[in-house]
This record gives C-alpha cells, structure tokens and sequence, in this order.
C-alpha cells in the first residue's frame, strides 16, 4: 500500500499498533506525525468483527470488541485532536455499520461496539467543535468475512432493496465527501444499498392490509 501511495507520488509510512494495546494505541500518532508531519485525517476504520450472542457469551472476545471497536478510535481521536495543526479543517471519520441502525442479536459484541462508536460520533463531534470535524461512514455488505463463501456473500448483496451492496470505491467516495465538507460535523452516512430499510419480513411480505 505504501509502495503504492509513493508511486502515485504521495507520501506513507507504515505504522503499526495492536489496538487491544491500550499503550500501543496511545503511541501511534505520535508515530505517525514523527513519520510524515501534522496530521489532519484520522480514519477509523480497523475492526474485530466476530460472532457471538447470547447464551454463548464469551467476556475476553466482548472486550476485544470493545477495545478495538470503541476505546480505540475514542483515544486516538483524542490524540489526534491535540496534534491537528489549527486552521487546516482537520476530521476524523469513524467506520461503523449499517447495523447501528439495524440492530440484530447475532454479533452481539460487535453490534454493540459500534453502536457505542456510532454515539461517540455525535459526542466527539461536540466536544472538539469548532476545531475537529467528527463524522461516520456506516457500510452494508461490501466483502465477503472470513466466515462467508462469495455464493453466500452475493446472495447476502443481492438481497438488500437497491440488488447490491456497496463497493469499497463507494465506501471512499463516502469518507471523502466527509473530509472536504467542511459544514458538516456528527453527521453518519449509510452507504449500504438500502439494507437499513429492508422492511419485507415474513410478517410484511403478502400480508394484507
């Protein structure tokens, strides 16, 4: 990805935390500005995605989501606010789901984690106004996890309202809307093919008014 950047002529450098490592966490933006300078973008958007629900609960793996799904992107926004260079519109974008507005009892960790980041959006955006934009991108089914074969994952794209999930393209095209909009602030976009607003449940589908 690196390489990638620098061709294109762009400047990276990788830097590296484990996100369940509080410490670690504290320490990658400072890394980062010792790599490439002031930041001005924050993009949260590494994530623990695992099942669990209840009756099968497990406290080490709800900790794991919680850590990385909401300490961490809840820290470094903190950090990265006291380094953002005043007058250059710095932002942060949160990654959540669709699922903040869907809520299903499977995933229940997860679901709960970014629910929990999907509030932090509002709040950080409030507490760091006027000098950091907060916002959120909340994407539907745009790859296939690790549990899912691509039969299973057209399958699952296939059945939200629009016929189709999002591409990785579209989800950017999303995070940089929220970068170079300079009036908007706690605001979270759902780039999801309409899955939010799927409505025809058994209960719904043929039944009679």
């Amino acid at each position: 990805m690196c390489a990638e950047i620098a061709a294109a002529g762009g400047v990276a450098r990788p830097v590296v935390a484990h996100l369940a490592d509080h410490d670690a966490v504290l320490r990658l933006v400072p890394a980062a500005v010792a790599a490439v300078g002031p930041l001005t973008l924050l993009v949260n958007n590494a994530s623990t995605f695992e099942r669990d629900e209840i009756g099968g609960l497990d406290r080490a793996l709800f900790d794991l989501h919680m850590a990385v799904n909401l300490r961490a992107p809840v820290f470094l926004a903190e950090v990265f606010a006291a380094q953002a260079p005043a007058g250059t519109d710095p932002s942060v974008v949160n990654i959540v789901d669709q699922r903040v507005y869907k809520p299903t009892p499977r995933f229940l960790s997860y679901g709960l984690s970014k629910s929990a980041l999907h509030t932090a959006t509002t709040t950080l955006a409030q507490a760091l106004a006027p000098h950091v934009r907060v916002n959120a991108v909340a994407p539907g089914p745009t790859l296939p996890s690790p549990r899912q074969d691509l039969e299973a994952f057209a399958r699952q794209a296939a059945a939200v309202p629009l016929g189709r999930g999002p591409s990785p393209e579209e989800v950017a095209d999303a995070v940089l809307y929220l970068v170079r909009a300079r009036s908007v602030t706690g605001e979270t976009i759902a780039v999801d093919g309409g899955q939010r607003l799927a409505w025809q449940t058994p209960d719904a589908v043929g039944a009679e008014e």
